[in-house]
């Protein structure tokens, strides 16, 4: 069985939160959950990587899957040097030829391929601005949050969801 991770590229990294997100995966583990599916991009997955990674020191047998949005092809260098981290790597061939929204379409991969998602989704997140330089003129305009997409997408899926994002009071 198979969770995926997913969250806004930062996040409040606290304790309460590395402890709250240990005690899920490791929950999900004794429920028999052996693969965890990982994007990149996201202070919330490399905190998830980090526990996952510890974890399996006590559980050998689980395993993390990186799910490239780029790099469709890669040699055999730079796939070794994933599996350093991972013990698996591959690149979704529906993602081709989505190329600026690759991520996206990374995303519900792993959702699609997933039982449970875990999220640190703030749904009053608003991304960066960004500017767009264009000849002669100089604008602002904002993104939607890929997370949001992702969380959208997940529930329209009725995946199992665990947010892990609190609200302040």
């Amino acid at each position: 069985m198979k969770v995926c991770f997913l969250g806004h590229r930062t996040i409040e990294k606290t304790e309460e939160l590395a402890k709250s997100l240990t005690e899920i995966i490791e929950l999900l583990i004794n429920k028999g959950y052996t693969t965890f599916l990982f994007g990149s991009n996201s202070a919330f997955i490399d905190l998830s990587w980090e526990i996952v990674t510890k974890l399996k020191e006590k559980y050998p047998f689980i395993n993390r899957v990186y799910v490239r949005s780029s790099y469709q092809y890669i040699d055999k260098s730079y796939e070794n040097y994933l599996l350093q981290f991972y013990e698996k790597t591959y690149f979704p061939q529906k993602l081709e030829n989505a190329g600026k929204l690759s991520y996206v379409e990374r995303n519900y991969e792993i959702i699609d391929n997933s039982i449970c998602c875990i999220f640190y989704y703030n749904e009053n997140y608003v991304p960066t601005q960004k500017k767009r330089i264009k000849p002669n003129t100089i604008f602002n305009f904002s993104t939607t949050s890929g997370t949001k997409l992702a969380y959208e997408y997940a529930v329209k899926k009725k995946k199992q969801i665990i947010n892990l994002y609190k609200q302040k009071d």
